[in-house]
């Protein structure tokens, strides 16, 4: 099953892939774990679950697969509810249903779906590349007691004839230390100095540049009109969807007609996959876009989707 694989691809860059009419995947981050009792260190993961209740289409999925095989919006749409629908079936068989690097779906004895993910399968893409490893338990008291053995091996001695062999060397320091802090005191007086030039100057520079501003006139004489205009806003992360479009101009058409209708549309930006939305209205609620959603899908367009995303 060739979808399976988009599926895949989507939760490495998505917290949430709905199928329309099945169900969704959701992922969840796992930060890094060691086992004591096998001392196995696991990297983060993301661990992949399923839920049955979000079936609504946002769209993602449908427009990933309209991208990757270069058809329509809507061929699209119809291949995924036949795949929904081939899945259904081999469930009411009695099959069990594996989704490759996914997991495993079937039907328990009350004929409620069950959802096996696979623990192998990392999708956090920030632990690309690493896997557990076993490493053995370090006993540091074994080190310990290598490390006194070595001492009483190995004792060091200081003697009094050795400290003081070189008793010349104890007033050249001294001499040393004293002359760096005479330099040093030095130094900081004339940095003070400095500083307090410094100062000076950048007051008397301020105070010529706050005079001038002052003192100087600004005249316009032929003032600009002021200029205002009604742009409808598009405030929210909830976004009512009226379709998407390869060709720029369609959306535009679509753009005239629900203006036409009495709507505030929004034709966005081309997004990663080449496509234009174009948008009836934007909420800040999601109950309340998901009711104005089911209005516009029985009213006037049944392929209307909520999408859900941040507009810049």
């Amino acid at each position: 099953m060739q979808l399976t694989t988009y599926i895949s691809d989507l939760l490495y860059r998505y917290e949430c892939v709905i199928i329309p009419g099945f169900g969704a995947f959701l992922t969840r981050y796992k930060s890094a774990q060691i086992d004591e009792t096998s001392n196995t260190f696991n990297p983060p993961s993301k661990i992949v679950s399923f839920n049955k209740q979000l079936q609504a289409n946002d769209g993602l999925f449908a427009n990933y697969v309209a991208s990757v095989e270069k058809c329509s919006y809507e061929t699209a749409l119809q291949r995924i509810r036949n795949f929904t629908a081939q899945i259904s079936n081999e469930l009411a068989d009695g099959k069990n249903v594996v989704f490759k690097n996914i997991g495993e779906f079937s039907l328990n004895a009350e004929k409620s779906l069950q959802f096996e993910p696979i623990q192998q399968q990392n999708y956090s893409t920030t632990a690309f590349g690493l896997s557990s490893f076993v490493s053995p338990k370090i006993s540091r008291e074994a080190y310990k007691e290598e490390v006194a053995a070595l001492e009483e091996k190995a004792p060091i001695h200081f003697t009094p004839t050795r400290r003081e062999a070189k008793p010349y060397l104890k007033y050249a320091a001294i001499a040393v230390i004293a002359l760096s802090a005479i330099g040093f005191g030095s130094m900081k007086m004339y940095e003070g100095q400095v500083q307090k030039y410094n100062y000076a100057e950048r007051e008397k520079a301020n105070s010529l540049v706050e005079n001038q501003i002052q003192e100087a006139t600004f005249v316009i004489e032929n003032p600009l009109p002021v200029l205002s205009l009604q742009v409808p806003k598009h405030t929210g992360i909830y976004h009512l969807v009226a379709g998407a479009y390869r060709m720029e101009e369609n959306a535009s058409k679509k753009v005239e007609q629900l203006r036409e209708k009495g709507y505030s549309p929004l034709k966005m930006d081309a997004n990663r996959y080449g496509l234009h939305q174009v948008l009836y209205a934007s909420f800040d609620d999601k109950v309340e876009a998901q009711r104005k959603l089911h209005e516009i899908q029985k009213t006037e367009n049944a392929d209307a989707w909520l999408l859900v995303q941040e507009i810049k």
